[in-house]
């Protein structure tokens, strides 16, 4: 029980100590107030100073100080944007290497592609030729015909060209053998 006494008696002093007003600390706080409000009011003049207004009342050497410190501030700023752009350039030249490449890569994959293309338009070409030739055979030997068909007709077919489906004549050749695999 005298433990509990004691931390009680602890505790109610260290608020009292907490909730008791200071006489010094509102001294300090005052004087603190006031260094404050003196570093602002400098602070809003130099910045008046460096945005060109209120200069009648500076000296010789104030305007010389100022314009060092804006020269500086001046180098400052424009070193960081060289940086920056330098930064930035040297991104859009990575940029446009990998894009160079990206499409170096893609204009060949294309030149494969035509070549690819141009071979398989070659067999088909071959292909149709050794398929029409087929046919005109076909057309040119008339006594294979073993229909019931009269002498007359049968020449009258073997003069006329071969009779070509008109699609075939305007669609591409490559294009042809799509057609026939359906």
């Amino acid at each position: 029980m005298e433990r509990i006494l004691e931390r009680y008696e602890r505790h109610s002093y260290a608020e009292r100590q907490l909730t008791a007003p200071d006489p010094g600390s509102h001294v300090s706080l005052t004087l603190e107030h006031a260094k404050l409000k003196a570093r602002l009011d400098i602070l809003q003049k130099n910045q008046r100073h460096y945005m060109g207004e209120e200069l009648d009342t500076l000296s010789l050497k104030e305007l010389q100080n100022l314009e060092h410190q804006i020269d500086s501030a001046l180098k400052h700023i424009r070193s960081k944007k060289n940086q920056l752009m330098h930064e930035s350039i040297s991104q859009l030249q990575r940029k446009d290497k990998a894009l160079k490449e990206h499409n170096n890569l893609l204009s060949k994959k294309v030149k494969e592609r035509e070549k690819v293309l141009a071979q398989q338009a070659e067999l088909d070409q071959q292909n149709h030729d050794n398929n029409s030739s087929g046919f005109v055979m076909s057309q040119a030997l008339p006594s294979l015909n073993t229909g019931g068909t009269s002498s007359s007709a049968v020449e009258d077919e073997a003069t006329q060209p071969p009779n070509l489906n008109s699609n075939s004549a305007q669609i591409p050749s490559w294009m042809l053998q799509h057609i026939q695999e359906q």
